[in-house]
């Protein structure tokens, strides 16, 4: 009887496969461990078929995937080799309805400190993004679903998934989602989707979060702070306008350097150029603030270049690049 293999064995295989991917014996050696027990081996095979498009394993990735549904607990804690069987199938444009519908419907709840935590959000991510891509018929029904899924990571996948479907359908789904409340993160995810979708309709939704920052409440602030974070986002003509005039409103310190950080996402030049004006001529919080907010574009090499000469310029030894 052949001695059963441990894990080390697996790892081995998939340095093997590392060596030549394009190798019989690579291939081989990939599917035999896509039939092992181990998650962890399994989760790196699937990630190198991924990368090096390895289109002739589909059917082993997919055997792999309806495996580790069962007992995933045991066999595949943290769901990390069905995550990664789906983002490689995904990757390869597999078009398996079945197995993503699984996918964007699977839970697995595992113990952790104090109770249990559903560790499948990433598998039906990855899996909303797959049904969108083969043109799934129901998949705005299922969107909807994930969209008011009790996970706010899930809850995020979907308004990335409905702005990825491009799809009129997806903006009410969004809208109601947003008029209903959630935490910040899936907000901005949210009022960006909206953004992209329907940014005639959305700018004053978006508008009307920003005059949140009036009321005196953390969540206000909180939501405030994501609207404007969107629109920095959106990079769309109409945001400037509306982000420098909503700033020049703010008192709150946290918000205003929040403002200054999603005029300059927009990436815009007059957008810029209103940053380069409060470094050169605001005042020192202002300025500073403007130039923390600069930050993003060092890897520019011009614009970056601007930025060091207006500061030289002000000679003001408390603004420090």
């Amino acid at each position: 009887m052949a001695k059963p293999r441990k894990l080390e064995d697996f790892i081995a295989l998939l340095q093997v496969a590392r060596a030549e991917p394009t190798s019989e014996a690579s291939l081989n050696s990939l599917q035999t461990v896509l039939g092992s027990k181990y998650g962890v081996a399994v989760a790196k095979a699937a990630e190198l078929i991924g990368q090096l498009e390895l289109r002739p394993l589909i059917p082993q990735l997919e055997a792999a995937f309806d495996r580790f549904l069962v007992d995933g607990v045991e066999l595949d804690p943290g769901c990390r080799a069905k995550r990664a069987i789906a983002e490689a199938l995904y990757r390869l444009g597999a078009s398996n309805e079945t197995l993503f519908l699984q996918g964007i419907r699977c839970i697995q709840m595992e113990p952790v400190w104090g109770g249990r935590q559903d560790t499948a959000p990433p598998v039906r991510n990855v899996s909303a993004l797959a049904l969108v891509q083969m043109h799934y018929s129901l998949v705005m029904v299922e969107l909807a679903d994930l969209l008011a899924d009790p996970e706010p990571e899930a809850r995020i996948g979907a308004a990335r998934a409905i702005a990825y479907a491009s799809h009129d359908q997806g903006v009410p789904l969004l809208r109601l989602r947003v008029k209903v409340g959630d935490t910040p993160p899936v907000l901005c995810e949210c009022l960006i989707a909206l953004l992209a979708l329907s940014p005639e309709t959305s700018l004053p939704l978006v508008k009307q979060f920003l005059e949140r920052s009036n009321v005196d409440s953390p969540e206000a602030i909180a939501q405030a702070e994501v609207a404007a974070l969107a629109l920095g986002e959106s990079r769309l003509p109409a945001a400037f306008d509306l982000l420098t005039t909503w700033w020049q409103t703010l008192r709150s310190t946290q918000l205003r350097q929040s403002g200054l950080l999603a005029i300059s996402t927009l990436r815009q030049p007059a957008a810029i150029q209103f940053l380069l004006v409060l470094v050169a001529e605001g005042n020192r919080q202002d300025a500073s603030a403007a130039l923390k907010a600069l930050q993003i574009h060092r890897q520019d090499a011009a614009l970056w270049q601007r930025v060091v000469q207006t500061v030289d310029q002000r000679e003001d030894i408390r603004l420090q690049l």
